[in-house]
């Protein structure tokens, strides 16, 4: 099969080569001066077109060189997670010059695609993102490779032969969590994650299942909850299955927002933490230290995440072509919610 050769972005000087004539004859044609004929007007607009000729709007704005900007996608840019990876990107690729736009997807596959078109759009110079809940078509990734776009995942992640990508070390972090809970006396452990349509939840229960297996403990598919990731759901999955005939002992949770929600669960239900049910949760924020009782947390080192990200861009723009894949190590810190006196 005849290999596909990047599709690159049509610019004001490929057009005009195509016309046979002057990049400025082109852009006027395209600003719709009078200073040009209707003939080559419509002949210009035709062909740009066809070509998905696409204005930069920053070259536009400036008689210099456009500035070198990087575009990053995240599912929710108030949580402290995506908030401290935003921050590692900045402070890296700021350093070098860049500037960093970021869109907030909401968790929305829509969104996410709308956010790469407005990034092509703008000429953005390479894109980091991590995958909304509900994506599952990953066209839009291909359609980045396709124009020659560098593109580098973090967490959330797809297509790992073909996009450099930057995680954790989710699957031996729950493992340890798992293995913590069990020597503090749980025996009957539950999981709360997002979609399993997601590597990163996939990684998380792998760990968590193998420590159950490794301590022999029988795997219960009913303690296993994975749903949508959202602070309701998680929190009413919780309350079902605490108010169940055999109720969890203590619980793992996906991420900061399942995490609170499940606390939030324990308390409402009336039981006590850790002593009627233990809880640890992936989750970088400092307000897991000032919660009662303390939060024991699987710290994601999310600012370090961000920098590798960055890092990992940077190659890609300036021509470096091998695929990475960073595993960045979580740190457990337990507390007083899942230690047992």
């Amino acid at each position: 099969m005849k290999e596909k050769k990047p599709r690159k972005r049509t610019s004001l000087k490929d057009l005009a080569e195509r016309l046979g004539v002057s990049i400025a004859t082109v852009s006027r044609a395209l600003r719709n001066s009078h200073e040009v004929g209707d003939e080559l007007k419509a002949r210009v607009q035709a062909l740009a077109k066809e070509l998905n000729y696409r204005p930069n709007p920053f070259a536009q704005s400036l008689r210099k060189e456009a500035p070198h900007i990087i575009g990053v996608i995240v599912p929710n840019l108030v949580t402290h997670y995506f908030a401290a990876v935003l921050d590692g990107i900045e402070d890296y690729c700021q350093n070098l010059g860049y500037s960093v736009l970021s869109a907030n997807s909401h968790e929305s596959y829509l969104r996410e695609s709308k956010a790469i078109d407005n990034f092509i759009d703008m000429h953005v110079e390479g894109v980091i993102c991590c995958l909304a809940q509900d994506t599952v078509d990953y066209t839009p990734f291909e359609h980045l490779r396709e124009m020659g776009i560098p593109l580098v995942f973090f967490a959330r992640t797809c297509m790992e032969d073909e996009f450099s990508q930057v995680v954790g070390n989710g699957d031996v972090a729950a493992q340890e969590a798992v293995q913590h809970l069990i020597d503090e006396g749980a025996r009957r452990i539950a999981f709360i994650g997002g979609p399993n349509t997601l590597n990163m939840v996939t990684r998380r229960k792998h760990g968590y299942l193998q420590a159950l297996r490794d301590n022999r403990i029988p795997i219960d598919r009913n303690l296993v909850c994975c749903d949508k990731i959202d602070f309701d759901t998680a929190r009413n999955n919780t309350i079902k299955l605490l108010k169940s005939e055999h109720r969890p002992d203590a619980i793992l949770a996906f991420n900061d927002i399942i995490t609170y929600a499940a606390f939030d669960a324990i308390k409402a239900c009336g039981l006590r933490i850790p002593d009627d049910v233990a809880i640890i949760g992936f989750t970088d924020g400092d307000s897991a230290a000032f919660v009662t009782p303390r939060l024991s947390a699987i710290m994601d080192q999310a600012r370090v995440q961000g920098l590798k990200a960055g890092e990992l861009l940077m190659r890609a723009i300036n021509g470096d072509q091998k695929v990475y894949r960073e595993v960045v190590p979580m740190i457990l810190r337990t507390r007083e919610s899942s230690e047992r006196a």
